[in-house]
């Protein structure tokens, strides 16, 4: 009897095995298909003339600007170019602002200039600038517990360092000043905020960015001081002498006005109307031109697309590259998106976005339901050849994706190496020498397969449980 067991035991393990391939979310035929596209990404995929493109023709595009205007023409021109099967825009309404100038000094007790920049949508200085003694804080739990009288009538300087992290995670930490710290400054009666600014560089760059202003009934000017300007006033007040700083700041607050998402699809075959979102965020600040910050997420995904408009067939679900608008002024684009397409989401099967530099990819993470983690697995057969390692299932898929998770959309987040990321986010220095068209290769291969495979999957992802 031993025999005839052995034989049914063994037919019955091939049975299941063949069952088992069967019950697999993704194919071997699409396996196979992503395989080749992740191949000619790092052969010959050109990311690198699309962000090149975009900084050399547009530059600069803060929201509301005529960098912005421009930046929409180019991305509808762009991709109709690439092959999109529809390209269309969708007006979202954002706060305009003009940056004038900014000047700082130390007046006293050791005379010197300073290097700064306006954050975003600063108010200017009285007429002729204002002078008055700064007062240090470590970071911005530090100003929240001050007593006022600490505070009133001077500039606060707040001095918080961030940690240099791969992962870009000391960013969340050192930004609360930059976000929170102008409205606390002003509630104690401070004159002005002064912030070390939120990067990890040496260079004598200063750092913009947004911070909080709805209602703040009686906003100061804020500017944020480069790192080694910051260790100057450290340096001063180690000394035990009151410091005096005159600040100079020309800004305007315009009227609201319009800004754009840019949408392209590559429309699916059986199931157009179920969607893959990929993404990136097509305004920048506007004291570099953005190739970083997001002009490479930008090029990244358009090239995804074009790689698989180029297939014999379109994949089995539609393919929808958004290019947010106003992104850096509190992910505007996204919020009105989701709030325009509300009943629309639950046939958003996913989304992702590219909005962290341009390093290496070394990371893939998901927001997926358990059932579903062996879709992420498959994956990770064409991802590892990349130097991908499998992460975790906490991706909020970028900022703007972040918007859709909060309504139960599941998410990928491919993440790159962000090591030096924030030497350069936000400066002047956010430049297209900064962008290594190699690494654009290995993104857009990481990028390809994910993107190709989501679209062309059987099922679906189901939803993922939202955070209150």
């Amino acid at each position: 009897m031993l025999r005839p067991l052995l034989t049914l035991t063994g037919g019955l393990l091939a049975a299941l095995a063949v069952v088992s391939a069967q019950a697999k979310p993704l194919s071997q035929e699409d396996i196979s298909v992503a395989e080749v596209l992740r191949d000619r990404a790092l052969e010959s995929s050109d990311a690198y003339s699309i962000v090149e493109s975009l900084t050399v023709e547009v530059g600069p595009r803060r929201a509301g600007t005529e960098g912005d205007r421009r930046a929409v023409a180019w991305a509808l021109q762009k991709m109709k170019t690439l092959g999109f099967d529809r390209v269309y825009t969708e007006q979202i309404d954002v706060k305009r602002w003009h940056r004038g100038h900014a000047h700082a000094e130390v007046v006293a007790p050791f005379p010197q200039p300073l290097v700064v920049s306006s954050l975003g949508y600063s108010v200017p200085t009285p007429e002729g600038g204002l002078t008055a003694e700064i007062v240090e804080f470590a970071d911005v739990e530090a100003l929240t517990k001050a007593p006022a009288k600490k505070v009133k009538g001077k500039i606060v300087f707040i001095n918080r360092r961030m940690e240099r992290a791969r992962t870009g995670e000391g960013y969340g930490p050192a930004v609360q000043g930059r976000s929170k710290g102008m409205r606390i400054a002003a509630e104690k009666g401070a004159v002005a905020l002064l912030l070390r600014s939120v990067g990890t560089d040496s260079d004598r760059f200063a750092h913009t960015g947004m911070m909080s202003i709805e209602g703040v009934e009686n906003p100061v000017p804020a500017l944020a001081l480069s790192a080694p300007d910051a260790n100057l006033l450290e340096a001063m007040l180690k000394r035990g002498k009151p410091v005096e700083v005159k600040l100079d700041v020309d800004n305007e607050l315009l009227a609201d006005g319009p800004s754009f998402n840019v949408i392209g699809e590559i429309t699916g075959r059986e199931k157009p109307e179920e969607v893959m979102i990929i993404g990136a965020h097509l305004d920048s600040w506007d004291e570099g031109t953005g190739a970083l910050d997001d002009g490479a997420g930008v090029a990244i995904v358009l090239e995804t697309a074009r790689l698989i408009a180029e297939l014999p067939s379109r994949p089995r679900r539609t393919l929808r590259v958004v290019l947010f608008g106003a992104e850096e002024i509190g992910l505007v684009g996204a919020k009105q998106y989701v709030e325009a397409h509300r009943s629309e989401l639950d046939n958003i099967i996913a989304v992702s976005e590219s909005d962290f530099g341009a390093g290496k990819v070394w990371r893939f993470d998901t927001r997926l339901p358990e059932n579903k983690f062996d879709i992420a697995d498959q994956m990770m057969q064409l991802l590892a050849p990349l130097g991908i390692e499998r992460g975790n299932n906490n991706s909020h898929g970028g900022p703007d994706g972040s918007v859709f998770v909060a309504q139960g959309v599941p998410a990928f987040g491919l993440y790159q190496d962000g090591t030096d990321y924030f030497d350069f986010h936000h400066t002047p220095n956010d430049t297209l020498d900064k962008v290594d068209p190699e690494n654009l290769k290995q993104n857009v291969a990481a990028w390809v397969v994910m993107s190709f495979l989501v679209a062309e999957m059987e099922g679906d992802l189901g939803r993922v449980p939202t955070e209150h």
